[in-house]
């Protein structure tokens, strides 16, 4: 059940909000935990069980981690997190790059004149976010960060919250462990808070990503005989602005849910292609993934603390697992290891900016987008083969100009939607989107605010209505 179905516009989500509103303070985390469940079992049917066994067993685990004083050396408690957490990621192991390890073994056995079965697993819908939750769940309480939760109902609704279910952001256990049992009284004040901030979600991903998702589609099905420098550029760059609005259109529909819900789940973007070093990138984009992966892979390896030389290795370890966290494919694997050896090119030799000179500045973040943009192909291209024949068409120049399956998916609509997803790329640097969203001070940001979110709502409705939406490209991580 996508956000963007009529099905949860016009049934689900006012449901919720009705029983929320209507029903006692003190049931807020029921609704949440049962509404969420049915959620996930009208999109992943029986994989529901699936997701119900982790949440008993890191349930069950939880108060054993909390220090005790009969376990002083932590014995224990260390070997009950490294049970949890195995099991945590044998699960993600099994269903996501089952299929994937069998294809590359049976492989090589072909190599030898032998046969290996392939595994053929249907890969459960937001696996990898909820792996990610329960395993920050089992690590903040082991670090004596937070307490266990006691109450199952309260560990549902945290780990089954269906805004940030299925694609994110990912919701580290210490960042909503103390909203869990807040029962706030403004209910109305949190769903106005949170409302225009789901619109603005809505219309971005209906508006401007979906209108791109055809001219995308239709530059990487060119064969890469086929390819052109003209129909390379304008793949990649598509992808890089449908991908940008389809994901953060789904963060902000997911913090703007959280929100009327009384919950406030973390911030996943800030205006990442106004970035000018791939670190400060990784900084704003997918910012939720970013702090995952610091907190409890890198920092836990050594961080920065041992020297340059494990600074490096860590680095990469981390972006080698980024890269895989987003699918079972060689693209992805190179796409990590594309960022982390840019990450550590940027440490070896430094790139410190003047900010008074602003020429600079700016040639810098046009390398950054473009390095990022090259990184795109590798994530969206079906085989390597084919990124690297996309990325040689988009360095060497040529006049062939488009095919004529691109020149009809070109159309006047979509050039006017990139130039427009363009110009909002040399806007400031600085996030302003949820301040302004959120703010209600000055009457006319306000009624500008409302009069804007009218008219984009219309206009997704009517999209929607007539079912021309597809799915977020995250569901598919």
């Amino acid at each position: 059940m996508s956000f963007v179905s009529p099905l949860f516009l016009w049934y689900f989500m006012p449901a919720v909000l009705i029983a929320v509103l209507v029903c006692p303070r003190t049931w807020r985390n029921g609704i949440i935990a049962v509404g969420s469940l049915l959620f996930y079992t009208i999109g992943a049917g029986a994989f529901v069980f699936l997701l119900l066994g982790c949440m008993v067993v890191n349930f069950a685990a939880g108060p054993l981690l909390a220090p005790s004083p009969w376990d002083v050396h932590g014995v224990r408690r260390r070997r009950i997190l490294i049970a949890v957490v195995s099991l945590d990621v044998t699960v993600l192991l099994i269903w996501k790059y089952a299929g994937f390890a069998t294809q590359q073994i049976a492989a090589v056995a072909h190599w030898f004149g032998g046969s290996v079965p392939v595994a053929s697993l249907v890969v459960p819908i937001g696996i990898s976010f909820y792996t990610f939750h329960h395993i920050s769940y089992v690590v903040d309480i082991y670090r004596g960060e937070r307490q266990a939760l006691r109450n199952p109902v309260s560990f549902a609704a945290y780990i089954a919250m269906f805004p940030q279910l299925v694609a994110g952001p990912i919701v580290r256990y210490r960042e909503i462990a103390d909203q869990l049992p807040q029962l706030r009284s403004h209910r109305l004040d949190d769903i106005a808070a949170g409302f225009p901030r789901f619109a603005l979600g809505l219309c971005k991903k209906t508006i401007i990503a979906d209108s791109l998702g055809p001219l995308v589609e239709a530059c990487f099905k060119v064969p890469p005989d086929q390819m052109t420098f003209a129909t390379a550029w304008l793949g990649a760059i598509g992808y890089t602005l449908q991908l940008f609005f389809d994901f953060s259109g789904y963060s902000d529909m997911a913090i703007g849910l959280g929100r009327m819900l009384g919950f406030r789940l973390p911030e996943n973007f800030a205006r990442p292609y106004s970035s000018v070093t791939i670190t400060e990138f990784w900084r704003r984009w997918h910012m939720s993934l970013s702090r995952w992966f610091r907190d409890y892979v890198y920092i836990p390896l050594g961080g920065n603390r041992h020297g340059a030389a494990q600074t490096y290795r860590n680095l990469c370890i981390v972006f080698v697992l980024t890269g895989f966290w987003h699918g079972a494919q060689w693209t992805f694997l190179v796409w990590g290891c594309y960022h982390g050896a840019l990450l550590v090119i940027e440490r070896r030799f430094g790139f410190d900016l003047d900010p008074a000179v602003r020429w600079k500045r700016y040639l810098r973040r046009a390398l950054t987008m473009l390095l990022v943009v090259f990184g795109w192909v590798f994530f969206r291209s079906p085989d390597l083969g084919h990124a690297l024949s996309m990325l040689g068409h988009m360095l060497i120049p040529d006049f062939d100009g488009l095919g004529a399956g691109v020149e009809q998916a070109f159309t006047n609509q979509r050039l006017v939607l990139l130039l427009a997803a363009l110009a909002v790329f040399l806007l400031p640097a600085h996030p302003v989107t949820g301040p302004l969203l959120e703010s209600s001070r000055s009457r006319p940001a306000t009624a500008m605010r409302i009069g804007v979110m009218t008219v984009g709502l219309l206009y997704a409705a009517i999209l929607i209505a007539t079912g021309t939406f597809s799915p977020f490209l995250y569901y598919q991580f």
